[in-house]
């Protein structure tokens, strides 16, 4: 009996820190429409839940986030750093797409209840 009622805390725990994983990748999608602000928000809850995942599978979710997110930033200031260029759209570019595709692949294992496969 006690093992049951620890298996259900720790399925409860789990489908929170799930929610929390899809809250963020809500957030990156969001990102879009409002200027970059929900990435800042999705940041903040992957550093702030980044201990309660440590161990599950769903840690996976949070790296692959806060790596999509680091990535993201990194195409957005090199872009605006060669923007006066000319070269800055062009990079910019592949930073989204790269974004778009870890954010589907992210998305995908989620809903899959499976860790994403950080290559």
């Amino acid at each position: 009996m006690g093992e049951t009622i620890h298996n259900q805390i720790d399925d409860e725990k789990t489908q929170s820190l799930k929610k929390f994983a899809a809250i963020v990748y809500f957030c990156h999608i969001l990102a879009f429409a409002l200027a970059g602000v929900p990435l800042l928000v999705g940041l903040i809850i992957n550093f702030m839940k980044r201990a309660d995942v440590a161990g599950t599978w769903l840690e996976s979710h949070f790296n692959w986030q806060v790596n999509s997110t680091l990535i993201l930033f990194a195409g957005i200031a090199l872009s605006g750093l060669t923007m006066s260029t000319g070269f800055g759209l062009y990079i910019l570019i592949p930073f989204v797409m790269v974004f778009l595709y870890r954010l589907g692949i992210g998305w995908y294992a989620l809903n899959a209840d499976r860790p994403v496969k950080q290559a």
